[in-house]
């Protein structure tokens, strides 16, 4: 077992250092909704501990979110508020244990990790595109 952790340790260091910053992104949007998810679960069973690091672990990638925004473009102000409340409802579901608050901070990441990867696939149609 622990030479299969290692190998899938492995491949995801591997996907990480050859991904670009768009796939990267994506793989932070796939982290944050699966540890908020593995959070409601660990509330639904009264376990406070794995719920409060899974959380924990989120809202350090939506912390990255806020502080790596680029401010220069004029989509970001908007951006950047949608990942504080975002971050904010991760906040007040891990004080409270609220799992609705943790619902809502899971759908609004689904609804922008949907929209980035659109964005990536018509980037990617367009350059295909382009080049015959």
């Amino acid at each position: 077992m622990n030479a299969a952790n290692n190998a899938a340790n492995a491949y995801k260091k591997q996907q990480v250092m050859t991904a670009s910053p768009e796939e990267l992104t994506l793989m932070l949007y796939n982290g944050a909704i699966r540890f908020i998810t593995e959070s409601i679960l660990a509330t639904e069973k009264q376990d406070i501990s794995a719920a409060h690091a899974k959380n924990m672990r989120a809202q350090k990638i939506m912390r990255e979110f806020v502080l790596t925004t680029d401010m220069t473009q004029d989509i970001s102000q908007k951006w950047v508020q949608v990942d504080e409340y975002i971050l904010h409802c991760l906040v007040q579901g891990n004080m409270k244990k609220d799992k609705g608050k943790l619902e809502e901070a899971r759908g609004l990441l689904v609804g922008l990790r949907d929209a980035w990867y659109k964005a990536m696939k018509q980037v990617r149609e367009s350059k295909a595109q382009a080049a015959v």
